[in-house]
């Protein structure tokens, strides 16, 4: 007989050890100690037949947004298939909402989990894949709403409650709505502290609201949890540095970086977008970062089969192109990312459309700016700043749209533009040591500072 999971979801599997595999897997995915791999193996060793490890391999390295690991994953899927009979609906919908993604129908493998969710607000795994996957379309509503469809039907008892907890608290974030996040946060971390998306989502709030002193000492206080043997401390590094910049410690800022987000720190593409952007960051202050970026760029994969596979990673390799001093590089990357936009192959498919709306502006105003065409960088910029919550990410990493059009405001004839985004700045949060460089650069009157 097939044994249910720990929430009670039925399973393909009559094995309680590979039941337990999974489970374990499954923590691993939402508390990102160490890869789940290795659990998935051990649950298709103890059950053969059973096909949900299987596509939770394929979902769990699809995650990483990786193009070099997209042909293995579809081995998974493969494999997964020829073990379909036995699957219960539940793991056919996972099936089918990965098959999607593997076909870049992003939304589309949303709107299948959330179908699943539906008869099964308890499955954790449906909740942890379609978080990220709301994140890389940069849709806050379903980031925010699909938790808190789920949530009421938790028991706080479970282990895995502070960590479902901890997505509704980020979604909230994203949908600006910072007290009931912070306290979720907290409340995901009282319950469990080793939760590290429930530190991130608290650290996102404080971003968000100019408390840069207060974040800095959140993330120091939390450290021993994140910091060791945690998939996600790089990112939690980019925000301990996103806290320095905006106290204008740039010297802190590089030290992170040098430290923790270069060499052998940046396994994944992930990883390496988070180091661009700190350098790109650091680039528009006028800091020198051509060595850095020089290295980013050479450990960056950048072959053909890589461009334009996602449009957010895209333009930051483009960024750590540009200020490597591979201005030759940097339009060839664009050119094969516009290719591939404009290929007419899937229409469909999520990043053709992030890159054509998005992405391939975003990198044009770049190479712009690189080339001293200000004003033409702040054209193309303004505009696609409306929408470019659909380029993905989160509100604090596309913060580095604004910082470049502050930048080329600054450089160029658009003051106003540059004096207009300021005082949405300054109304949002407090004037912070980053907000008054813009200022002084955008020579804002002294009485306009307070």
């Amino acid at each position: 007989m097939n044994s249910p999971d720990l929430r009670g979801n039925p399973t393909g599997t009559a094995s309680n050890a590979a039941r337990d595999h999974a489970e374990r897997a499954l923590w691993r995915m939402m508390s990102f100690y160490d890869a789940p791999l290795a659990d998935l193996d051990a649950a298709t060793q103890a059950d053969p037949g059973w096909a949900l490890p299987h596509v939770m391999k394929a979902g769990f390295l699809l995650s990483l947004t990786e193009p070099g690991l997209v042909d293995e994953a579809a081995s998974h899927l493969t494999q997964a298939r020829a073990l379909e009979r036995s699957c219960t609906p539940r793991e056919r919908a996972h099936l089918e909402a990965v098959q999607q993604v593997l076909d870049g129908r992003w939304a589309a493998a949303c709107r299948t989990w959330d179908e699943l969710l539906l008869d099964h607000p308890r499955d954790a795994l449906a909740l942890q894949w379609a978080q990220l996957w709301d994140f890389y379309r940069g849709d806050a509503a379903g980031l925010r709403l699909r938790a808190a469809r789920a949530l009421p039907e938790w028991d706080e008892a479970d282990p895995l409650y502070a960590y479902v907890l901890s997505l509704h608290a980020f979604g909230l974030e994203e949908c600006n709505l910072y007290p009931q996040a912070e306290e979720a946060g907290r409340r995901a971390l009282q319950l469990n502290p080793q939760v590290p998306w429930a530190v991130h989502a608290v650290a996102h709030v404080m971003e968000m609201q100019g408390r840069f002193d207060e974040g800095a000492k959140w993330l120091q206080q939390h450290q021993g949890v994140w910091a060791e043997g945690n998939g996600f401390a790089g990112h939690l590094w980019w925000h301990k540095a996103l806290f320095r910049l905006e106290g204008l410690d740039t010297a802190g800022v590089l030290r992170i970086v040098d430290r923790q987000l270069s060499g052998d720190a940046l396994q994944i593409t992930l990883q390496r977008v988070d180091a661009a952007a700190l350098l790109w960051r650091l680039h528009l202050l006028g800091e020198d970062v051509q060595a850095a970026s020089r290295a980013l760029a050479e450990g960056w994969p950048l072959e053909d089969a890589h461009a334009g596979y996602y449009a957010f990673n895209d333009v930051h390799a483009m960024a750590a192109l540009l200020m490597a001093g591979e201005v030759g590089r940097a339009e060839s990357w664009l050119a094969r990312c516009a290719q591939r936009a404009m290929a007419a192959d899937d229409a469909r498919r999520a990043n053709h459309k992030m890159a054509r709306e998005v992405g391939l502006p975003l990198m044009r105003a770049l190479l712009a700016l690189t080339r001293g065409d200000a004003d033409g960088a702040a054209d193309t910029l303004y505009p696609v700043r409306a929408g470019a919550q659909r380029f993905g990410g989160s509100h604090a990493q596309r913060d580095l749209i604004d910082q470049t059009l502050l930048a080329a405001s600054a450089r160029g004839s658009r003051r106003a533009l540059g004096r207009a985004l300021l005082n949405e700045r300054r109304l949002a949060k407090p004037l912070t040591p980053l907000t008054r460089h813009w200022m002084e650069r955008m020579a804002v009157p002294e009485h306009a500072r307070a």
